[in-house]
């Protein structure tokens, strides 16, 4: 994902976690953001591992999560939530557990970094896995201690498992209103600004893979006949209200889409 229309990164003051499967009958718990990651941190790792080990192992924990409220995964989808607790789909979250001292003063001192890569603006998916009873493309998270060990810092761990094209980012600020990004009105022709852009420039991405959607080109914020004409071939693509409107299940499917 890339684009100018993009929002700058920002760090939630809440999240809210689904304690369970995507669609499990589950409740959801809402914590601020801070104590979520060190709650990961402290049921995924261990205080007593080396510290650029367990400052590597929260760049990919941070990054992880950000990725999911920044792209509105499961918002995009419907849900109610920004992550579940499952470790199938996500990060391990025990509601109400112990935080270790020590991961809580690194998370303090690295809250609002994560990794980017190359010119990508959004958070990295960090994907990782704990290199022992499972093993994935992604950081191994046991593997983080021998190369500690060994005198690495964390972002040359980071960089050895996820690639030199690894950028960090740091101090993203906090933002305590962020919330859904649908602009709560529909869009149609006739409308135009800034939320318009937005999906004019998403189509045209999605447009690449699914060529049956027109181009709309300029991309100006003008919501004109082109780009009606664009919404409505992306609503036929995938089982939407063919209305050339751009409601709430329309806004969020081409966030999904994208």
């Amino acid at each position: 994902m890339k684009g100018s229309d993009l929002l700058p990164v920002s760090i939630p003051e809440n999240i809210t976690v689904h304690l369970g499967a995507p669609s499990s009958n589950a409740p959801n718990i809402t914590v601020p953001f801070a104590d979520y990651v060190k709650n990961v941190a402290s049921s995924e790792i261990y205080p007593t591992w080396p510290e650029a080990a367990i400052r590597a192992n929260i760049y990919a924990q941070m990054s992880y999560v950000l990725n999911r409220i920044f792209t509105e995964w499961y918002r995009s989808q419907g849900y109610d939530f920004d992550i579940t607790n499952s470790t199938r789909y996500d990060q391990s979250f025990v509601a109400g557990r112990d935080i270790f001292e020590n991961i809580s003063t690194i998370v303090d001192d690295m809250i609002g970094s994560y990794l980017t890569r190359g010119d990508a603006v959004e958070p990295l998916f960090a994907q990782y896995c704990n290199g022992t009873t499972v093993t994935c493309e992604g950081l191994s998270q046991w593997g983080t201690v021998p190369l500690a060990e060994q005198g690495l810092s964390a972002e040359e761990i980071v960089r050895s498992f996820y690639g030199d094209d690894i950028n960090f980012s740091a101090d993203a600020p906090l933002s305590p209103a962020l919330g859904e990004s649908f602009p709560g009105i529909t869009l149609r022709l006739g409308e135009n600004g800034e939320d318009v852009r937005t999906i004019q420039n998403r189509l045209n991405r999605i447009s690449t893979n699914y060529p049956n959607i027109p181009k709309i080109y300029p991309a100006d914020g003008v919501f004109d006949a082109d780009t009606e004409a664009a919404v409505r071939a992306f609503q036929r693509q995938f089982n939407l209200t063919v209305d050339g409107i751009i409601g709430k299940a329309t806004w969020y499917k081409i966030s999904y889409i994208y």
